[in-house]
């Protein structure tokens, strides 16, 4: 059996933190490559590390001939400072690396995107969710999944203000009516990372877009 590659983009991230451990842990991966400005600092024997200019994706392309490439890039406005460099982030450096990653045969895209998606929206951020995932679905790789996670939960590096009132509003709201709440509100990042790998081991051709409570239903 042919020992398969991924490359994974955001490994720093919430979501991206905890999808690097499972494909370090699982043994579908042979080797993983992991696209960073700066150093993880972390030693594995999968792991194979690239530090680059995300601006100048096209010189490390070589490493981008793998069998799925994992995308979980993602940025604020807050450390963005202005929605020319939170699009560049969001929009501009998935789609770079989804068109190198398929001229170097990669097989199956996957990438995370908002519940809210939709690129005919009058709100901003949305409506840039909509915009990348219509350009990454116009790139015919064999098989295309977008994640579409709502509020993400877990701990985060940094701080997000506003987020983190809105991550105690949804759990406070679950202690308070005694159960978990609908997974449109908010979705642990472990899920989210655990149904982005399984999605990945079930290979289904063409364009497939998961909701939230898919999400949490692939892992059960």
């Amino acid at each position: 059996m042919k020992e398969r590659t991924a490359l994974i983009a955001g490994a720093t991230g919430l979501v991206g933190n905890e999808l690097l451990q499972i494909l370090l842990q699982e043994k579908e991966y042979e080797r993983v490559y992991a696209i960073v400005r700066k150093s993880l600092m972390l030693k594995h024997p999968k792991l194979i590390e690239i530090v680059c200019d995300f601006d100048r994706l096209e010189e490390v392309k070589e490493y981008f001939a793998v069998d799925d490439v994992f995308c979980c890039l993602g940025t604020t406005i807050k450390k963005a400072k202005t929605r020319e460099a939170m699009y560049k982030v969001d929009v501009e450096y998935p789609v770079t690396l989804a068109k190198l990653a398929k001229a170097q045969g990669a097989c199956h895209f996957l990438i995370i995107s908002s519940v809210n998606a939709n690129v005919e929206s009058f709100i901003w951020y949305p409506k840039m969710k909509g915009q990348l995932e219509e350009q990454i679905k116009n790139i015919p790789f064999a098989t295309t999944s977008i994640l579409r996670p709502s509020l993400l939960l877990g701990m985060r590096k940094e701080f997000r203000f506003f987020e983190g009132i809105a991550i105690k509003v949804v759990r406070g709201l679950s202690i308070l009516l005694r159960r978990s709440l609908p997974s449109q509100m908010g979705i642990e990042a472990k899920i989210v990372a655990q149904a982005m790998y399984q999605i990945a081991q079930m290979n289904k051709p063409g364009v497939r877009i998961y909701s939230p409570k898919q999400m949490e239903d692939i892992i059960k």
